[in-house]
């Protein structure tokens, strides 16, 4: 347990700001791994589930990223009933967008009656009475796009939501959402080695916005070999290595990596503290390079 003399683990990464008034430090925690095999029902071990999310906090972690769809239910059930009453500053993001009917199978339902009914539900099982960032989890090609943001705004008019991110959007979506209502976060698929949303990052940091990347580590065999030969030089693992790369990468860059063990969990927030070097930065990333026309 850290003592207020000390700086936490996650602390180390710095801190980020959503939406003006709510500063977290820039390791966040992923729930979506303390939920069942295909992201479906309890997990096989409760009490590491609880006792990971409970380290997460002691190491500093004050942003946990969740959703209604992951479990369905169990991930923001076991949030509540391992860090309830929540410490002072700690920030609950959920998500509303699937529906889940099996392991492994996500349906899209972003209507306006499934989000009023989905953050009802998130209200409850995590026994809050406002939802600090509230996100629409994906666009639904059979919903207006715009009509699943007028809902989302109005939740926050009514002060069920604080403020509204994003997940898995173009640009454009982000455009046409602010439009309606202020964006505070963009979570998509996002990594050395996995670049599709650079242009995405720095619109995000053009414009005050944190960016949570998922699917946070090294794909293919090259980025693997890069990744591989940096944590050995440096005696960390290619986790720690990654994620401090998206640290360094932005400084609106939250990572949110999700395990449901204490070992891992503490592997991935041991990221806060450590630094590549410039060359290592570099080498990183040129796996993917830029597209020509973000070239400096």
């Amino acid at each position: 347990m850290m003592t207020g003399t000390e700086t936490s683990p996650a602390a180390q990464a710095g801190t980020v700001t959503l939406g003006g008034d709510l500063t977290v430090n820039r390791m966040g925690y992923g729930a979506m791994r303390i939920t069942g095999h295909g992201i479906w029902g309890p997990p096989n071990d409760v009490d590491a589930a609880l006792a990971t999310l409970r380290r997460a906090v002691e190491l500093g972690v004050n942003f946990i990223d969740t959703a209604d769809s992951y479990g369905p239910d169990v991930s923001e059930e076991l949030i509540a009933q391992a860090l309830r009453p929540y410490p002072s500053g700690l920030v609950i993001a959920t998500k509303a967008g699937w529906t889940r009917h099996g392991p492994g199978v996500w349906q899209h339902d972003a209507s306006p009656a499934h989000i009023q009914q989905a953050i009802e539900g998130s209200l409850k099982r995590l026994r809050l009475d406002r939802i600090d960032v509230y996100q629409l989890h994906v666009p639904d090609p059979a919903v207006s796009f715009d009509a699943s943001m007028e809902t989302m705004a109005r939740l926050k008019e009514q002060g069920k939501i604080r403020h509204v991110g994003l997940s898995n959007v173009t640009l454009e979506h982000i455009k046409r959402a602010q439009k309606i209502v202020p964006i505070v976060s963009v979570q998509n698929r996002y990594s050395f080695s996995d670049r599709e949303w650079d242009f995405v990052v720095d619109y995000c940091e053009a414009n005050g916005m944190a960016f949570l990347p998922w699917g946070p580590m090294a794909q293919g065999r090259k980025a693997n070999e890069v990744v591989g030969k940096i944590a050995a030089a440096r005696n960390v693992s290619t986790a720690v290595v990654s994620l401090a790369w998206l640290l360094r990468r932005s400084a609106v860059v939250l990572p949110i990596p999700g395990t449901g063990s204490v070992k891992h969990l503490e592997e991935n927030v041991s990221a806060g503290a450590f630094r590549l070097t410039d060359s290592e930065f570099a080498e990183l990333s040129a796996v993917i390079p830029k597209p020509y026309w973000l070239r400096g």
